[in-house]
């Protein structure tokens, strides 16, 4: 990014802001410039923002032409930004306590991957599958990861953004392996706890009528003989 803004500080007032989503606007007091600003501007320790925050911030300007805001300050912010404790020897959580926590490690998720692929794997060696079967996984896992790396974009630089329920709809028609490795790869939607039950939900639904769908074709093949 280039700093359109030359490394001086300006002060504005939030003027708009999608909480959920972690971003929205400022807007300067001098010229009612409008300006981009996204969550991770903000100090780490800090309290969510909310409108009508009198803020300082710098401004770049992104690769796309839009000014975006960097090291937001505030009085509010600052009263409230208390520094993290920095423990000397932290105890490591076992894998359990992390998925229990909300917070898997991503081999966990890609393990969801790797035993579908070996059901797939048995299930074609017991009843030959058609081919498209194994075509739509792979064009709707292809069409998947793309677009998380869409909504991923567009969730850091405010653009328009893909419904969820497009991307769980992606997921059902047997996208969701590349769903995992989108999530993964561009770090998107994977500590939102309400899409993640609701993905996996899904996950859950295809194999079932995946295996229900071999369940079928194998009575037809022995109905054969």
């Amino acid at each position: 990014m280039a700093d359109g803004g030359g490394g001086a500080r300006v002060t504005g007032t939030l003027t708009s802001w999608n909480d959920d989503r972690g971003f929205g606007f400022l807007t300067t007091d001098v010229g009612d410039r409008r300006v981009f600003v996204h969550i991770s501007a903000f100090p780490r320790s800090a309290v969510r923002p909310v409108l009508g925050d009198a803020l300082s911030f710098e401004i770049e300007t992104a690769a796309d032409g839009r000014s975006v805001a960097r090291r937001v300050t505030g009085e509010r912010i600052a009263q409230s930004a208390i520094p993290a404790p920095e423990p000397s020897a932290p105890p490591r959580r076992t894998l359990i306590q992390r998925i229990l926590a909300g917070r898997r490690p991503a081999s966990f998720d890609y393990l969801a991957n790797v035993g579908f692929l070996l059901v797939y794997v048995f299930v074609s060696v017991q009843w030959p599958m058609p081919p498209w079967v194994l075509g739509v996984y792979l064009l709707t896992s292809i069409l998947s990861f793309i677009v998380y790396a869409v909504d991923k974009r567009a969730a850091t630089s405010g653009g328009w953004r893909i419904s969820e329920s497009s991307l769980l709809a992606l997921g059902i028609i047997g996208g969701w392996p590349g769903a995992i490795a989108g999530q993964q790869v561009f770090r998107h939607k994977t500590r939102k706890r309400g899409f993640r039950s609701a993905f996996w939900g899904t996950v859950v639904l295809n194999v079932l009528a995946f295996v229900t769908f071999s369940v079928v074709l194998s009575e037809r093949l022995h109905g054969t003989f």
